[in-house]
């Protein structure tokens, strides 16, 4: 048993679950004011959910030998209800446990991220049936597929030992499947009412920057804890993590300046997140320069294609597609391009005198996990609909708030001091405020027209948000 890194990825469990608020922050305040609890509800209660199916079958079905050898899924009945994992194995470079909990929260965090996509819609009830569902018949064989190497005995998953694609933390089995999925809920779900014609803003766009700031810290544990060791693997992943979020950053700011004229703290916020999708399969794949230029094309590309959903007509709330599957895909496939065998995972790309072999093994490996989960997950929530007498709230609950109608709960108590501007808390509720999120607003570089997204009344809220929305009816 190494204690250095057994240390080391029980720290690297420690920051990934710091991710849990920091999406709940970095989605709720994105969201209006009068849907954070729900979107925040959203995130913790996927993981409570994940979690308990991890537990019970989920390592099994991930990390078992693999069924008949087909690299499809793991035995479900190997290590069900964590059988044999806490036992100790001084042979063993990290205890089972430890590692189990550490994946854990990839499924987890997997799951909540589609909850961005389908914001101010989505039953809640349904959304918590979804997302035992989804990871059940989605996430668990696409993980299995990617991150179960062959062992002693062991059969692995047929993408990692079959195709020998390059993944080293889950460009293809976390960001690619969630937004695959988000695409097809978003499909199944609708527009919003109102969008695109309403587009309204963030309602607290500090929530925003603190959540991407949490994110960001707990993906060096997301990245670097994926080398399962303390040493020069997880040291290089940590610095390219660090570059091309960097990057990425700059590179979104830059597009919205040429495109809309200025930069905005959503859009940093959002090309951190672009850059820390991107390189989260190349972490340990590229050099220190090849994260640089792979955050910065990761960045603009998805700059780019958050304003896809207004060609196209899906509504993509919190831009989950814009950001995770084409970011996933473009980290993904650029290793074929940018690859060193001088980093970690060992293989040059076309740029380095590797050829073609590996960009081609990397495209097929995103296209089948885009493909699988998409069409999945298009069945589920399909099923689901019909099961459950229908997914999606009504449009009173959609105008009214789902924070009111689904929780009973309000997030901001206003009480209408003088000079606040806010609206009293025995008011009815203001008119004129659709319940919809402001991330595709501001990415685009529209400014909702009055009446359209703007707060009853015709207040213009503050540069960090509107509240005006808040207060219960």
């Amino acid at each position: 048993m190494d204690s250095g890194s057994t240390a080391w990825i029980l720290a690297s469990t420690a920051a990934v679950s710091l991710m849990v608020p920091g999406l709940a922050l970095f989605y709720g305040g994105m969201v209006t004011a009068k849907s954070v609890l729900n979107m925040i509800m959203m995130t913790f209660g996927s993981v409570a959910v994940v979690g308990c199916i991890w537990i019970l079958y989920g390592y099994s079905a991930v990390f078992g030998n693999s069924l008949g050898g087909a690299g499809l899924l793991g035995d479900v009945g190997e290590y069900l209800g964590m059988k044999g994992v806490i036992a100790d194995d001084p042979h063993a470079v990290i205890p089972a446990a430890v590692f189990a909990a550490f994946q854990a929260l990839f499924a987890a965090l997997t799951t909540a991220l589609i909850c961005g996509a389908i914001a101010d819609r989505m039953k809640f009830r349904a959304w918590m049936v979804f997302s035992g569902v989804w990871v059940t018949l989605v996430y668990l064989p696409v993980a299995h597929w990617v991150f179960a190497f062959d062992g002693k005995g062991v059969v692995g998953g047929w993408i990692v030992n079959k195709l020998h694609a390059v993944d080293f933390a889950g460009g293809t089995a976390v960001h690619i499947n969630a937004g695959a999925a988000a695409l097809a809920l978003v499909l199944v779900l609708g527009r919003r009412v109102g969008w695109p014609a309403r587009l309204s803003r963030p309602h607290n766009l500090p929530f925003v920057m603190l959540g991407a700031g949490i994110l960001w810290f707990g993906w060096f544990g997301f990245n670097g804890g994926s080398a399962l060791a303390a040493g020069n693997a997880a040291s290089v992943v940590v610095l390219n993590t660090f570059a091309a979020t960097c990057s990425a950053l700059l590179a979104w700011l830059a597009v919205e300046k040429i495109r809309d004229g200025h930069a905005t703290s959503l859009g940093g916020a959002s090309g951190a997140i672009a850059g820390l999708v991107a390189i989260t399969p190349s972490c340990g794949a590229v050099s220190p320069v090849g994260a640089l230029v792979l955050g910065a094309i990761g960045g603009a590309v998805c700059a780019l294609a958050v304003g896809l959903k207004y060609r196209f007509g899906f509504d993509d709330s919190l831009d989950v597609i814009g950001v995770h599957l084409v970011g996933g895909v473009v980290g993904t496939v650029l290793i074929g391009v940018l690859g060193t065998a001088q980093a970690p995972s060992g293989r040059d790309g076309l740029l380095y005198g590797g050829g073609l072999a590996l960009l081609g093994e990397q495209t097929v490996g995103a296209l089948a996990v885009l493909l699988y989960s998409f069409g999945v997950t298009w069945l589920i929530a399909k099923a689901l609909d019909k099961v459950m007498g229908g997914i999606r709230v009504s449009p009173e609950t959609e105008r009214e708030g789902l924070d009111i109608r689904l929780h009973a709960e309000s997030a901001y108590e206003l009480t209408g001091a003088p000079g606040t501007g806010a609206v009293p808390r025995e008011a009815p509720h203001p008119a004129g405020a659709v319940a919809s999120t402001a991330g595709e607003g501001a990415r685009a570089g529209a400014v909702p027209a009055a009446g359209e997204g703007a707060p009853a009344g015709g207040q213009e809220g503050s540069p960090a948000g509107d509240l005006t929305s808040a207060a219960p009816s």
